[in-house]
């Protein structure tokens, strides 16, 4: 006689990992919609299909699910930008650069806005963020522009302000979206209004930079 074995349940490492990641996905999307303080913890747990109960089990408050919500969309966001070297080529890492932040205002606009609310807002819950871990990091990406001009491999521009160009450009499209959309009259933008976007802005920024656009 054959006895049947039952499967292996689901580590509960897994399902924790399951559960945190749908309690993100629907806290972006109440916080995009409502903002920090037009959001509660129950309108979260009831999009994600969880008692409230369970959802305190992951997240202890409305604060620390925010706050874990910036954390994670800075996370990608510099990761596109920390591997910037002086060794590599302006023209390739910038336009690189560029379009990984386009791509990623395409795929997650709602992140951004979360994002650009908080910073209008005063940006109290990125206080913490924004300290001193995190200026040394943004003086090293200016650092490398900085060597990059010192060896001629780009026109002497400000570093700083290139930085904040290449920021609010690339976000800008999900940020501001349906604004584009209607005044080149379409109901949404589409993958290959994002690319096309890109590429210009690929083409604007490197020329203002003295470079030449790599040839794709």
């Amino acid at each position: 006689m054959t006895v049947d074995t039952p499967r292996p349940a689901k580590s509960a490492g897994r399902i924790r990992q399951q559960n945190e990641e749908a309690i993100l996905a629907a806290a972006t999307e109440e916080f995009a919609r409502h903002g920090y303080k037009g959001t509660s913890i129950n309108t979260i747990a009831q999009r994600v299909g969880l008692p409230k109960a369970n959802l305190h089990y992951y997240f202890s408050n409305k604060l620390g699910l925010y706050v874990e919500v910036m954390r994670s969309i800075l996370e990608q966001w510099d990761n596109a930008f920390s591997d910037l070297k002086v060794e590599d080529d302006p023209a390739r890492a910038l336009s690189t650069y560029i379009e990984a932040k386009m791509e990623f205002s395409r795929r997650q606009p709602l992140a951004s806005k979360i994002f650009a609310m908080e910073v209008i807002s005063g940006g109290e819950c990125l206080s913490e963020h924004f300290g001193q871990d995190y200026q040394q990091w943004f003086r090293g990406r200016a650092a490398v522009f900085e060597a990059w001009i010192a060896a001629g491999k780009m026109d002497p521009i400000d570093p700083v302000h290139l930085i904040f160009l290449l920021w609010a450009s690339t976000q800008h499209y999900a940020d501001f979206s349906s604004q584009i959309a209607r005044l080149t009259g379409r109901k949404k933008l589409t993958r290959e209004d994002y690319v096309q976007a890109s590429r210009n802005l690929v083409q604007i920024i490197l020329k203002g930079c003295g470079l030449t656009p790599p040839l794709n």
